[in-house]
């Protein structure tokens, strides 16, 4: 049969490739959109792509046939094309349809394949059909099954990648999905012109349909509108893409977020209810545990009714000697230690008993059902000969003790101060010396009133005018002159007369009043030199400052402030800092003597000996002055080592270029060891004791009372006079 020769627009050609490629990768797009949970959206994105799709589709097939001439001239049936068009429509409905199912089965990809296929070869041969030629055309069975099988495979080809392209493009990325659109493509193109080869079309064949869908600018308008739905469709798709992955970031983000707050919470409740050091339960937890035991157990009168019932006990811990570890061996050690209480209480305990952590170095036992207080006693006998047990740690074997009370209920009415009366019980078995235990006793309760009391008086003993800066002298060793003066804290109490620092200080240490004493302790003493100067006598004041002064960040500016307000030079202030407490945190310490160095504040290691000190720290620090612990001096008569340990004391400073001052100094003795050994300061009962302001201004011109020794110096420092 002869045919007609067709010619095709290369120009054409490569647009309907270009389109099925375009129109190929927004599906991928579009595959990914309708799997989105939302089934609204889901439905609006495959309504949707379906349309744009089918058009995209559709397009490449209206450009590929306007590509296509003969030498007659042709036109397309509106109906039939329209036709083609519903029918790209309808097979890329599938395929969105199929990418938005949960996975893609052997016989879901088969029956897909098929029905897609089935779509193509129906959208291509239906827009054929809107040639109407006559003859008819003569068709080539080979390729038409060719194409069909091309059709086919090209739509499996496209399952397969709406499935697996999100796997590929996150190993690979966007040259994946390029590449992939490619391939659809050339499968689509290469269908539609098979399909195209597969027609003839006979000698003298004319067109019926030469005076319809023919126009040059026609073809011009799909491609432009389709390619713009695409585009849309493209931008749109990549746009919600980027709000999707947005959105499922803040997502993951809040599910990080809530089990973060959910672990945050839980840590909340542990830390809430347990020791974060020891993992005991914390006072808050016990008090809990101890109101339910409590109620729990029967009343006094209850038990005479009932019979005898198990008694209830609390038992406080506090540990001896434990602070000592801490200022020695650091807090690491001690916190080492603390663990080591802890595991050795819960181990001598009963399962049924509640061990906890309430403070420092204190505990408490909640001891349910015991049988009678013979049971209480034996346990706490068991914890002290536990605690008697040496520790092992890096630095060595350290050993401390601990002091017990305990407190029972039905025995005593009141469950609800068992832990306060424990607490006096533990106290009662400190002063018994420690390392014991005791039961407490209603006379207890009288003494814990009396702390109690005390409390509130100190809170405002500086307002009522009753805390009081007594002044002991301190002397040249080698000229007998007065160098200067410590300022000693005393309390005239309204009731119980006057008391030593030793009575209050450890109170307001504990309940945090140390620092409002020891800024008035600063103002006082540079009111008296003030006072002093005006009187023509300048003395050198020496004022202890106490470990939560150290670590105050306006400790310098507040003692520069003072001794501006009463015009004292920086000079004539002494700062005494302890030596287990300049240890305590060498930082700190370090800090705040640089600080007081810089406005000329002369500063001075107290109670030297008793601590630990690390030679390189002591070099670092700007001291002027060590001075001796009292313990050593008092031995000094009796023991070779007391004097072994002041003389190496003394050599050390000197050769630091520090002085060195001795306290405590109460025998002749004591002086001439201590001259003997080159001391350069001497202070103590020997020289005098302790007095008022009034009274050391009278002892230092007219010299001491009658009740004081002989010996005490009269030669002042005439540096001192005005």
């Amino acid at each position: 049969m002869n045919a007609l020769v067709p010619h095709y627009d290369p120009w054409g050609v490569a647009g309907s490739v270009l389109i099925a490629t375009f129109a190929s990768y927004v599906a991928l797009g579009l595959a990914k959109r309708v799997r989105t949970p939302d089934r609204n959206g889901a439905f609006a994105w495959w309504a949707g792509g379906s349309l744009v799709m089918g058009s995209g589709m559709w397009s490449m097939h209206f450009v590929g046939m306007m590509a296509f001439s003969l030498p007659i001239a042709l036109g397309y049936t509106p109906i039939w094309t329209f036709a083609s068009w519903l029918a790209g429509v309808a097979v890329s409905g599938i395929a969105l349809f199929l990418a938005g199912r949960g996975r893609l089965t052997i016989r879901r990809l088969v029956a897909g394949a098929l029905a897609m296929g089935a779509g193509i070869c129906a959208m291509h041969y239906t827009g054929m059909a809107a040639l109407d030629v006559a003859p008819g055309i003569v068709w080539d069975a080979r390729l038409v099954v060719a194409s069909a099988l091309i059709a086919a495979t090209a739509s499996a080809a496209a399952l397969v990648l709406f499935f697996r392209l999100p796997d590929v493009s996150a190993l690979y990325g966007p040259a994946a999905e390029v590449g992939a659109a490619v391939v659809m493509g050339l499968a689509i193109s290469g269908m539609h012109y098979t399909a195209m080869a597969a027609a003839s079309f006979p000698v003298g064949s004319i067109c019926l349909s030469a005076g319809e869908l023919a126009s040059g600018k026609l073809q011009s308008l799909v491609v432009v509108v389709t390619v713009g739905m695409l585009g849309c469709t493209w931008v749109v798709s990549v746009i919600d893409a980027r709000l999707q992955s947005k959105a499922a970031r803040l997502a993951d983000s809040l599910r990080q977020a809530n089990l973060q707050l959910k672990d945050a919470n839980e840590e909340l409740k542990r830390r809430a209810f347990l020791d974060p050091l020891t993992d005991l339960p914390n006072r808050k937890l016990f008090e809990d545990r101890l109101a339910r035991a409590a109620g729990r157990s029967p009343r006094v009168g209850e038990r005479h009714a009932e019979g005898p019932h198990p008694r209830l006990a609390v038992l406080f811990v506090d540990l001896d000697g434990f602070k000592p570890v801490n200022d020695s061996f650091g807090h690491d050690v001690g916190d080492l230690v603390l663990k080591e209480v802890a595991a050795r209480l819960c181990r001598e305990a009963r399962s049924c008993d509640t061990v906890a952590r309430v403070g420092g170095d204190e505990f408490l036992l909640l001891m349910e059902d015991a049988d009678d207080a013979h049971d209480c006693r034996a346990l706490a006998e068991r914890l002290c000969q536990a605690m008697r047990e040496p520790f092992c740690v890096a630095e060595g074997k350290v050993e401390i003790s601990a002091s017990i009370g305990i407190a029972t209920f039905p025995d005593l009415s009141d469950r609800d101060r068992l832990i306060a009366r424990a607490d006096a019980a533990m106290y009662a078995a400190k002063r018994a010396g420690g390392n014991t235990f005791a039961v407490f006793e209603t006379h207890m309760d009288a003494d814990a009133s009396c702390q109690l009391s005390l409390q509130a008086d100190l809170r405002h003993a500086s307002e009522r005018g009753e805390l009081a800066l007594y002044y002991q002298p301190k002397i040249d060793a080698q000229g007998g002159q007065i160098h200067g003066v410590e300022a000693l804290l005393r309390w005239h109490h309204p009731t119980r007369g006057l008391l030593g620092p030793t009575s209050f200080i450890p109170l307001a240490e504990r309940l945090g009043f140390i620092g409002k004493i020891g800024h008035w302790v600063l103002d006082e003493a540079c009111r008296q030199m003030r006072d002093w100067s005006e009187r023509g006598m300048h003395v050198r004041v020496a004022i202890n400052l106490s470990a939560s002064q150290l670590r105050e960040a306006d400790l310098a500016e507040r003692i520069e402030r003072a001794m501006s307000d009463n015009g004292i030079e920086p000079s004539r202030l002494l700062c005494e800092i302890t030596e287990s407490v300049a240890m305590e945190d060498i930082a700190a310490t370090l800090r705040a003597f640089e600080a007081l160095a810089r406005i000329g504040v002369f500063l001075s290691i107290d109670d030297f000996g008793t601590g630990y000190s690390s030679l390189s720290h002591l070099r670092q620090l700007p001291a002027r002055q060590l001075k001796i612990d009292r313990c050593f001096v008092k031995d000094l008569e009796a023991s070779q080592d007391a004097r072994a340990i002041v003389d190496a004391v003394v050599r050390l400073a000197h050769a630091l270029g520090l002085r060195v001052v001795a306290e405590g100094v109460e025998t002749s003795g004591q002086r001439d060891i201590l001259l003997g050994l080159g001391c350069d300061e001497l202070q103590g009962f020997l020289f005098a004791r302790p007095m008022p302001a009034a009274d050391l201004l009278q002892w230092l011109f007219d010299g001491p009372p009658a009740s004081e020794p002989s010996f005490a110096p009269s030669i002042i420092d005439e540096t001192m006079r005005a």
